[in-house]
């Protein structure tokens, strides 16, 4: 169940759950098209839409005896559910479940004819559906467990901590720098409505250092361009400070990972060892206990075989 390298079971095992992560992620990219949110909209469910709850029903059940299998099999329930793994199945699967009650209370009070309340009460349901099914993302994550790279990529982070507050420290101190100066450049002596503001001009800043812009909020005069131009320069060199020290950091973690798997993989290495302890072993006990070997024995015996010529 953990190791899909123990064997051909447990390679089986993780392309099956790798294949209902895939479906699940097209499920959830099938159901945010018009036509069926449409239908949930009026109320009515169509066969396409009854097919995607049962393929959901299905994924769900799957993960959900994937989870019990891993909590079974675990020694210590407690350390098991606070593994950040299993918390992000946890996350993934309950909001079916909670829907599910959801839907059924809803049914309910839309039955019970409830009046104004109930039209509340059922436009509230709604958006708690809404918000659970935004969570069915989380299992997109789930990936991390059959998925070297995005394992790295998460002892990356916890390792990197402070890297990565140092980063968000320099995006701040260049954002809170840039941004009232472009906004003084473009609004005071460009003359221009972009920058109507400075937290408007906060944005500005942050896309700008941090990507290529979008284009939307675009500095004319000429101070306005050289400020952009400081901006742009500040975000190259103040992003790459901190990126040199975490690229360093999932380098390590990649290859710590990736040993981990080799060693669990291929156990012929231990195998070989326990051989080679029970054949010194052997040998030990084949000599007699003052400590002669038999080879002084072994070297009589041909004259012995010879006998009289």
């Amino acid at each position: 169940v953990d190791n899909p390298h123990s064997g051909p079971a447990g390679k089986l095992f993780a392309c099956v759950s790798v294949a209902f992560v895939a479906v699940t992620a097209v499920g959830l990219c099938l159901s945010t098209m018009p036509d069926i949110r449409a239908e949930e909209e009026r109320g009515e469910c169509s066969t396409k839409c009854r097919n995607l709850f049962v393929l959901e029903t299905v994924c769900v059940a799957w993960f959900s005896f994937e989870f019990l299998l891993r909590s079974l099999q675990a020694e210590s329930k407690c350390a098991f559910l606070r593994t950040p793994l299993n918390i992000i199945d946890i996350l993934a699967i309950l909001p079916f479940y909670v829907s599910l009650l959801v839907g059924l209370a809803a049914g309910g009070a839309a039955r019970a004819g409830a009046g104004a309340g109930g039209n509340k009460l059922l436009e509230r349901a709604g958006l708690v559906l809404r918000l659970l099914r935004a969570l069915r993302v989380l299992y997109v994550m789930r990936l991390a467990r059959h998925s070297l790279g995005l394992r790295s990529l998460g002892l990356t982070v916890r390792r990197c901590a402070r890297e990565f507050g140092l980063l968000l420290l320099f995006l701040c101190v260049a954002m809170a720098l840039f941004a009232p100066l472009v906004h003084l450049a473009e609004r005071e002596l460009g003359a221009r409505r972009d920058f109507s503001s400075v937290p408007a001009s906060y944005w500005w800043a942050v896309i700008s250092m941090t990507t290529v812009g979008y284009g939307d909020m675009v500095p004319r005069s000429l101070p306005g361009q050289v400020v952009a131009l400081s901006s742009i320069l500040s975000g190259i060199l103040l992003m790459a400070f901190p990126v040199t020290s975490i690229f360093h950091t999932f380098s390590r973690s990649y290859s710590e990972l990736k040993e981990q798997q080799q060693r669990a993989a291929s156990p012929e290495p231990a195998l070989r060892e326990d051989s080679t302890r029970s054949a010194t072993a052997t040998e030990d006990s084949s000599q007699d206990p003052d400590g002669a070997s038999p080879a002084g024995d072994s070297a009589d015996r041909p004259w012995a075989r010879a006998g009289p010529a």
